[in-house]
């Protein structure tokens, strides 16, 4: 594997910013200096370094990725680019989405090769909370806020899940976070056809304990931290309400 890309994939940094600590001799492969970004490395047998410290070998990868609208939450798709087009130098092999999201929707998405973990977060039974920014066509009353706690009638066999829907201001266009503890098929822009509202922008904006950093924009993505991916892996019995 080349050496920029599997420091980029630890974290270290963006591809340009590692490009930038090995060309300053910060790096070093095996007690070597490295001299390019090119330079291939076994990421299983090497010892590389950087600034002195060891970087270590991950068995399986996380990736948090803003996803931008126009793309397909899948690995591959003949008409459309999909998320993981903008993931082609992250370290990993068979990474996945974690869950899906619309076409026309931006935010927040899991990438993993970590097939366990996936399906952690999204068995039913889990109710792992989501949370969303959206801003529809039209006034949300209370009524709507009502209807959301109660569960929404979405047109199939039994209603969606009790939701929280909080108003962030006023105006014809309003603008809310609507938290979800499932994922049905275009459910958002359905809760709120039921009451009348045409969805006109909708970001996801957290998933369990991870929240999108407003500094990582539509199309970029980062490695988790091991914060971020201890609280993601925390065992159901030392949870708290609101996390995973």
């Amino acid at each position: 594997m080349r050496l920029d890309k599997y420091l980029a994939g630890l974290g270290v940094g963006t591809r340009s910013e590692v490009k930038k600590i090995i060309r300053a001799g910060q790096v070093t492969v095996n007690g070597t200096a490295a001299v390019t970004p090119e330079q291939k490395v076994d990421e299983t047998a090497d010892e590389i370094c950087v600034g002195g410290r060891r970087q270590s070998y991950a068995a399986f990868h996380y990736y948090l990725f803003h996803k931008p609208a126009g793309c397909v939450s899948a690995v591959r798709d003949e008409i459309h680019r999909t998320v993981m087009d903008y993931l082609a130098g992250a370290a990993g092999k068979d990474l996945f989405p974690v869950g899906r999201l619309d076409l026309d929707t931006e935010g927040l998405l899991l990438i993993t090769d970590d097939g366990a973990l996936a399906h952690e977060l999204l068995a039913p039974a889990k109710h792992v909370p989501k949370t969303y920014y959206v801003r529809v066509d039209g006034r949300i009353t209370q009524e709507d806020i009502r209807m959301f706690e109660e569960g929404a009638d979405i047109g199939d066999a039994r209603p969606a899940r009790p939701a929280v829907l909080k108003i962030l201001d006023g105006g014809s266009r309003q603008e809310a976070h609507l938290t979800l503890t499932e994922g049905r098929f275009h459910q958002v822009k359905r809760m709120f056809a039921a009451g009348g509202k045409e969805v006109l922008y909708l970001r996801r904006i957290a998933m369990g304990p991870l929240v999108l950093p407003e500094s990582l924009k539509p199309g970029e993505y980062r490695a988790l931290t091991a914060e971020e991916l201890a609280a993601l892996k925390k065992p159901a019995s030392g949870r708290k309400e609101g996390d995973l």
